[in-house]
This record gives structure tokens, sequence and C-alpha cells, in this order.
């Protein structure tokens, strides 16, 4: 991969701790040790800000309702990476609200994607970008996506180099980008699951598919839970609404453990 295609950020090493630098200090010259001090001073306020930026941005992406009461920091970060394990359905959402806003979305490595499904969940397809069969080169086409697009949806492969990962993800902080993979990312803020879903209409036998309840569990890297009911035809055809939970992931006992009897997702 070339350096235009990813950035890289290093931190200050181990050898340039203050700690190191104080005892550099001591072997100075009384004469020169403010000057000394001063530029020490001005060399970790720089390493400082460098690392600070390397951070994502406190900039909020437009969210699904139901979706920004259950991520951390209230909704998706410019420059975070966010990971869905088992729900396509769950990943259009999170390009629902960017898109709906106006942003362009960039779908990579996902061949079976439905952009019938997509324009249901409100997704501009004037302004999403597809590339079913990245190859080899899906590192190289995702960077090149973040630099162009606000939000990128992929599938990663099975080996990503942690180096690489890393590169891909000063790339997002530099770009302003968000990132959503299939599947379990290194480098998530919060990984979202369907942990319960349901039908309702049918009866005993008779009666038609009407709505589907979903409910969405997402885990945050620090370590903390949140868990919201999201009805389908809201999401797909708004208004958005919401019954946000702060408890556990899994449905426990009663009639809850009833309603929400699959935890198989599409």
């Amino acid at each position: 991969m070339n350096s235009s295609a990813a950035a890289v950020f290093q931190a200050a090493s181990p050898g340039h701790s203050p700690q190191g630098a104080r005892r550099g200090l001591s072997a100075v010259d009384p004469a020169g040790a403010a000057d000394s001090r001063a530029r020490l001073k001005a060399e970790l306020q720089s390493r400082i800000n460098g690392i600070q930026k390397s951070r994502p941005s406190s900039r909020r992406l437009p969210t699904v309702p139901v979706l920004a009461g259950i991520l951390p920091g209230g909704g998706l970060q410019a420059g975070a990476a966010y990971s869905v394990t088992n729900s396509t359905t769950l990943a259009m959402a999170l390009l629902a609200g960017p898109s709906g806003a106006g942003a362009w979305c960039s779908v990579i490595g996902m061949p079976t994607f439905s952009v019938e499904a997509a324009a249901g969940f409100g997704i501009a397809l004037d302004k999403l970008v597809l590339v079913p069969h990245p190859g080899d080169q899906w590192l190289t086409v995702t960077a090149a996506m973040v630099d162009v697009v606000s939000i990128v949806l992929t599938c990663v492969p099975q080996h990503v180099a942690p180096a690489d990962a890393s590169r891909l993800m000063a790339r997002l902080r530099q770009r302003g980008a968000a990132l959503v993979t299939m599947g379990r990312w290194p480098h998530s803020e919060a990984t979202l699951s369907v942990t319960g879903s349901n039908w309702q209409g049918l009866g005993s036998g008779t009666g038609h598919l009407r709505s589907r309840r979903m409910r969405i569990t997402a885990h945050a890297s620090t370590g903390r839970s949140r868990t919201a009911d999201l009805w389908l035809p809201d999401l797909q055809h708004g208004p958005w609404s919401t019954s946000l939970s702060n408890s556990v992931p899994a449905v426990h006992g009663g009639t809850e453990q009833q309603e929400f009897f699959s935890r198989s997702a599409s």
C-alpha cells in the first residue's frame, strides 16, 4: 500500500518520556537550564498535540435516534469505527442517519448488499458508492474511500495486519470519516448486535407479517452495554421511535423471553 492511501501516526517512544528528559536536564549547566526546560516543554506540547489530533473527532455524524441513544457519545463519531456482528439490517440502519442528512456513503466487499433494502431505510442511492469485489486491494480501496465519503460500511477480510488496521484508523481520524465493519474490528468504539427479534402479524396459522421488532445491544469499548428496542417499520419509514434501556444485553425471564423468541438476525 503506497503512502497516498494511508497515514501513519507514531506516538512518543518510551525513550522520550518526561522522566528521562528530567534526568537529562540534571547534566545541563545552570546557565542553560532555563533554555533546556523551555525546549523540553515545547517538545512535549508538540507531542501531546499530535496525540490529541490522532483521537476521534468530537463531531457527531447524524444518527438514527434509536441508535444514537445507545452509542457512546450519543451517536456516530467522526473518525471512529463501529462493528456489527450479526445483522446487515442493523448495518444499514447505521448508514441511514448520515445518508438521510446528505452524506456520501460507501459499501465495500459486500456483493449481496441490497440497494432496494437500502432505499427502504432512506439511504440515498445517488450518494452511495458500491465496491462489491475489492479483492486483495481491500485496504487500498477502503483507505481511498475514507478520503471521499463520510461513512464506509465494509466486510473486513479474515486477516488484517495490526499495523494496517492502525494506519486505516489514522486515516479515519485525519479525514473525519466513520467506519462500520461487519464482524469484529480491533479499534471499534462499540460493537452492535441484534440480541432479540420477533415478527408480528401472524396468529394461529393465519394473518400476514406486518412488522418486526429488534432488540439492539451496543457494547462499548469501555465495557458498558446499552440496549434499545427498534421497530423496523418505524426505521424504514420514519419518524423514528425509541425505547431506551440501560439493561444488560441478554433478555431474561417472563413475557420478554417469550416475546423475543428468536435470536437469529438478517
